[in-house]
This record gives C-alpha cells, sequence and structure tokens, in this order.
C-alpha cells in the first residue's frame, strides 16, 4: 500500500514562504548598497597597470605565437627580451613594487564582514522564527544525499529529499538571486564580486593590480626564461596550399 501523498497547507506559502524570499531580497539589496558606503574605490598606479599589461601581452604571445609569422614573432620576442633593451630586461629602470595598500586588507575586512556576519545572523533568526516548515518540493526527484542539505531542521527519516524546508530556502534564496538583482540593479551590481568569473582583459589586470603585493622584477624574469624557451613553428605556413589541395 502506497504512503498519501503529503500536502502542504496553503498558508505556509503566505506567512513562511513568501516571507522568507522576500526577507532574503530585501537584505541583499541592502547588503549591497552598504557595501558601496563602506568599501573604497580603488585607485590604480599607472607603473602598475603598464606592467600588469606587459605580462598579459607577453602571455598572449607565448600562447598564440603559432598563428603569426616567424618574423613578427621575432620582432615581438626582441621587444620583450633583447638583452640591451628589451622591457622584460629594464635593469635600468627600477620597476614600481605594488606596495601593500593598507586600505587593502581593511577592504577585505568590510567585505568579508558585510557577506559572513548578516548572512549568519539573518540565518539564525530565520532559524529561530520559522524552524520546523516544509516550504516547497523540488519538480524533481532527488536522492538521499540532498536530505541533509534541503531538509535542515527536518528529522524526519524517512520523508522525500525532494521536500525542501524553511531553513533550506533560505539558503537557496541566498545564494541563487543573483540573477534576480542583476535585473533589478542592473549590471553594477557587486555584492558577490569576489566569487563572480573574471575573463575580460580589464578584469584580469585589475586582479593583478589590485591583489597582494607583487615582485614584478621576478615576474619579469620568469616570463622572459618562458618565451626564451620557445620554439617558433608557424602553423599557417601552408594553409593556402592545403586549402586548394583539398
Amino acid at each position: 500500500m502506497m504512503a498519501p501523498e503529503l500536502v502542504v497547507d496553503s498558508k505556509i506559502r503566505l506567512w513562511v514562504f513568501l516571507p522568507i524570499f522576500i526577507i532574503t531580497f530585501l537584505f541583499g539589496l541592502l547588503r549591497h548598497y552598504l557595501l558601496i558606503m563602506i568599501t573604497n574605490q580603488k585607485k590604480f598606479d599607472r607603473h602598475q597597470l603598464q606592467y600588469s599589461h606587459a605580462i598579459l601581452r607577453v602571455q598572449a604571445l607565448r600562447e598564440n605565437n603559432k598563428y603569426i609569422p616567424n618574423k613578427a614573432f621575432q620582432c615581438r620576442k626582441n621587444f620583450f627580451n633583447d638583452k640591451d633593451v628589451g622591457y622584460l630586461t629594464q635593469d635600468s629602470v627600477t620597476l614600481q613594487q605594488n606596495l601593500a595598500n593598507p586600505n587593502l586588507l581593511l577592504d577585505l575586512l568590510k567585505g568579508n564582514m558585510a557577506n559572513v556576519l548578516p548572512m549568519i545572523v539573518l540565518g539564525g533568526w530565520i532559524s529561530w522564527v520559522f524552524s520546523g516548515f516544509l516550504t516547497t518540493k523540488s519538480p524533481f526527484p532527488l536522492t538521499l544525499r540532498f536530505k541533509i542539505m534541503l531538509q535542515k531542521d527536518i528529522e524526519l527519516m524517512h520523508l522525500d529529499p525532494s521536500w525542501i524546508s524553511s531553513v533550506s530556502w533560505y539558503f537557496l534564496n541566498f545564494f541563487g538571486l543573483r540573477s534576480i538583482y542583476t535585473l533589478a540593479l542592473g549590471e553594477n551590481f557587486d555584492s558577490g564580486r569576489h566569487d563572480r568569473a573574471k575573463n575580460s582583459t580589464e578584469d584580469q589586470v585589475s586582479n593583478m593590480v589590485s591583489n597582494f603585493p607583487m615582485n614584478y622584477k621576478v615576474i619579469f624574469k620568469a616570463e622572459w626564461e618562458a618565451l626564451e624557451l620557445i620554439h617558433h613553428q608557424w602553423k599557417l605556413a601552408k594553409v593556402e596550399y592545403n586549402f586548394l589541395k583539398a
């Protein structure tokens, strides 16, 4: 005999499901504007930006050298690795170090405080107020491995793992509302910027400049050695002949 299907009271939707969603959403908005107010605007040094861009150019040359003719590669290689005037061998120029910014650690601390501490406090309050409720059910079946994650504070061994408790619903909202925040705030939404993937050149340079101190002399030496070891071979040398032959 099959067990009867569990039915959740419709009042839970009005007094548990929706309030948790609204509270979490409003908390995300508050956290976003709080971070804007307490975080200092980053200022980059001209030398640091120049050195960081040079490192990215060398890395791009090493990775994509096979797509340019040998003469073009040698010109670029000489620009970086020439023993007298090469950009990576500029012994006469004192490379400006990315000195530790006293505001950097403070900004990191502010960001962690604005993200982690309120999340714990709000999660504890929701656990105290809404503990013990089942809010919704996953539209697809789940294995028992999801039971601990989705049914926090619900100690029913034989309950279907697809059911989601109120506390678990809060955490799902907390980590899953990024798309809604982006719609509401546009691309300026920045409260979780530290865990977003950065793929553009500007983001890479920003990461290299704004992170912890960098010894550019050591980095330049490593890039110089890596570029010297490349044996250039132009893969497009016979592309027209092979195309016509095909």
